[in-house]
C-alpha cells in the first residue's frame, strides 16, 4: 500500500493541455500512486489532440465558459463513475492579444472572462458535482506563489488568482456544513509550460524569478505535482483551506547579492 493512500480513488484533473501541463504531471503522478483518473477537456479538438498521450483513458469534454456543458459534464461523470474522491482545477485562461495594458485600462469583457474560466468555474463545477463528491474527497487549484509582487506582464490575472485563492476557502467553509471534503490551492512560482509562453516577456521573469531561489533553480512542474498529489491524498486530511506555496524559496531571496549587484551596477556584471 502508498503512503499516500490514493488506491483506487477516482480522480477528474481538469486543464490537461499537453504532457507539459501541471495538470498532467497531476494526472501522472495519481496514477502512479495507484488511483484511477478521468481526464476533462475544453474541447474536442483538444481532446483529439491529446489522443496518443490519454488513449485508453476516459475523456470528457467540457468549455467551463457555458454553464450547460458543466452541466453536462456532472450527468456524464456521475453516470459513470458514481463517486468521485477529488476534482483538480488546472484552468486559467487571459486574453493578451491587445498585449499587456496597465491595469486601470483593463478591458471589462477580458476581466470578466477571465475571473469566469479561471475562478468562478470551480464553484460551477463543485457544485454541479457536488453529490458525487465522497464525504473525504479532496479538491484542489493551481494558484501562484504571491498575490503581493505586482507583475506587469502578468496583467489582471494576479488579482484573479488571488480571487481564486479566496474562493477555495470560502468553498471549504461552505462545503463544512455537510461534508468533509477539503478545498486547497497549490502555488507555484513560475514554471515552463506552454500556457505561460503565452505571457508578454515570460522568459526573462522566469530566468530572474530562478535567479532569486535559493537554490538558483527553478521549481520544476513535477515538484508542483508532488505537492497537489499530497493534498489530494487522504494523508492531508488535516489541511483545508489552506494554500501551499511552491516556490523554492523565492519570495524570501529578492536581496540576493548577485540579483542586487546585477541591478543596481550592471557595468560590473561578467557574465
Amino acid at each position: 500500500m502508498s503512503f499516500l493512500n490514493l488506491e483506487n480513488r477516482v480522480i477528474l484533473v481538469m486543464g490537461v493541455a499537453n504532457r507539459k501541463s501541471v495538470a498532467f504531471h497531476i494526472a501522472k503522478t495519481l496514477e502512479e500512486e495507484g488511483a484511477t483518473v478521468i481526464y476533462c477537456v475544453r474541447s474536442e479538438s483538444r481532446k483529439e489532440s491529446l489522443d496518443k498521450l490519454l488513449r485508453g483513458k476516459a475523456v470528457y469534454v467540457c468549455d467551463v465558459e457555458r454553464k450547460e456543458e458543466i452541466d453536462s459534464l456532472a450527468k456524464q461523470v456521475s453516470a459513470d463513475f458514481p463517486v468521485l474522491h477529488g476534482i483538480v482545477h488546472s484552468i486559467a485562461f487571459a486574453n493578451y492579444s491587445e498585449g499587456i495594458k496597465p491595469f486601470h485600462e483593463t478591458n471589462r469583457d477580458d476581466f470578466l472572462q477571465a475571473t469566469q474560466i479561471s475562478c468562478f468555474s470551480v464553484v460551477e463545477v463543485v457544485n454541479a458535482l457536488k453529490e458525487s463528491l465522497a464525504d473525504d474527497a479532496s479538491v484542489l487549484a493551481i494558484g501562484i506563489s504571491s498575490h503581493l509582487v505586482t507583475a506587469e506582464n502578468y496583467g489582471y490575472m494576479s488579482p484573479i488568482k488571488a480571487a481564486l485563492d479566496g474562493t477555495m476557502r470560502y468553498l471549504a467553509k461552505s462545503f463544512s456544513t455537510d461534508s468533509r471534503v477539503r478545498f486547497n490551492t497549490v502555488n507555484p512560482s513560475l514554471l515552463k509550460t506552454s500556457a505561460s509562453a503565452g505571457i508578454p516577456g515570460y522568459l526573462e521573469s522566469y530566468l530572474y524569478s530562478e535567479k532569486i531561489t535559493f537554490r538558483g533553480e527553478a521549481v520544476k512542474t513535477q515538484e508542483v505535482a508532488n505537492v497537489g498529489v499530497f493534498l489530494l491524498s487522504p494523508r492531508s486530511s488535516g489541511i483545508n483551506g489552506g494554500s501551499l506555496k511552491v516556490d523554492a524559496g523565492m519570495d524570501c531571496n529578492y536581496f540576493d547579492k548577485d540579483v542586487v549587484r546585477l541591478a543596481m551596477r550592471p557595468e560590473k556584471n561578467n557574465d
